[in-house]
């Protein structure tokens, strides 16, 4: 695999990787105080993928290409 390849696979790789969990750990929750309590759940299921996503660009630019 093409050097230049690989470093933009681990450049992508560490900003998906920063991106998911940025949204992981920031909180989606809304809670409204008057008349109306709302509270809503946080959904990670767009992080999890971004993290997979993430770590699987990293394993090929870090292990693609090698001959075994």
């Amino acid at each position: 695999m093409n050097k230049g390849v690989k470093s933009i696979l681990v450049i992508v790789g560490i900003v998906l990787l920063g991106y998911g969990i940025y949204t992981m750990i920031i909180p989606e929750t809304q809670i409204s105080i008057g008349d109306l309590d709302l509270v809503e759940a946080q959904d990670n299921t767009n992080a999890y993928i971004t993290i997979g996503l993430g770590l699987v660009a990293l394993l090929i630019g870090f292990v693609g290409g090698k001959k075994v």
